[in-house]
């Protein structure tokens, strides 16, 4: 089965490549989605949603997600007129997180990460943003510090999402002890979408 990989923000392709090879000797067939993490974000939409189409040719497929990643994968979902088998997302900001609510007024912030950083900060288009019509695994990381001194309290987390704001509707939370940048490159995250994937 084809497996569409969207990286995060800040990142590139290159930070899948190591998934894909675990998929890859899992028997399903990758391919990873690459954009401008500092472009527009309908346009990394639309091209998602033309690779999709162009890549599977009405084959089965899934999509699989770190971070940005699940955020344009919703986008792009009403927009498919194949939905995926199912979809995998890796350390999702489900709703606007509290870190997002701290970095966006920082003019460094904004600069770096342009239009995207910003709409990760906005309620009405997290809020917006559709939930799937299809299977949905989220991982999240629980390496993050947590206690007296962490800025997260007692909440488990990935360094950068609690698991409450990974958390989307009903769907199940694998949890991952890892953090936020690095959930792609654990061998149980490849392993256990292989296995998933097998039973849809």
């Amino acid at each position: 089965m084809n497996a569409i990989l969207i990286h995060g923000m800040g990142r590139t392709r290159a930070s899948l490549l190591l998934l894909a090879r675990r998929l890859r000797r899992h028997g399903l067939q990758p391919h990873v989605f690459g954009y401008r993490t500092r472009g527009a974000f309908e346009t990394a939409v639309t091209h998602l949603t033309r690779t999709i189409t162009t890549t599977t040719q009405g084959q089965p497929f899934i999509l699989i997600g770190h971070s940005l990643g699940t955020v344009i994968i919703r986008a792009a979902l009403p927009q498919l007129t194949v939905q995926p088998a199912a979809c995998f997302f890796l350390a999702p900001p489900s709703t606007v997180c509290k870190a997002a609510r701290t970095f966006s007024p920082n003019p460094l912030f904004r600069a770096a990460t342009r239009e995207m950083g910003n709409l990760l900060a906005t309620e009405h288009f997290m809020a917006s943003l559709p939930v799937p019509t299809v299977p949905v695994t989220i991982y999240a990381g629980t390496a993050g510090p947590h206690g007296r001194f962490s800025p997260f309290g007692n909440e488990l987390n990935d360094g950068l999402l609690t698991l409450s704001e990974v958390a989307l509707g009903t769907f199940p939370v694998v949890q991952v002890p890892t953090l936020h940048p690095f959930i792609m490159h654990s061998p149980f995250v490849a392993a256990d979408i292989a296995r998933r994937t097998a039973n849809v």
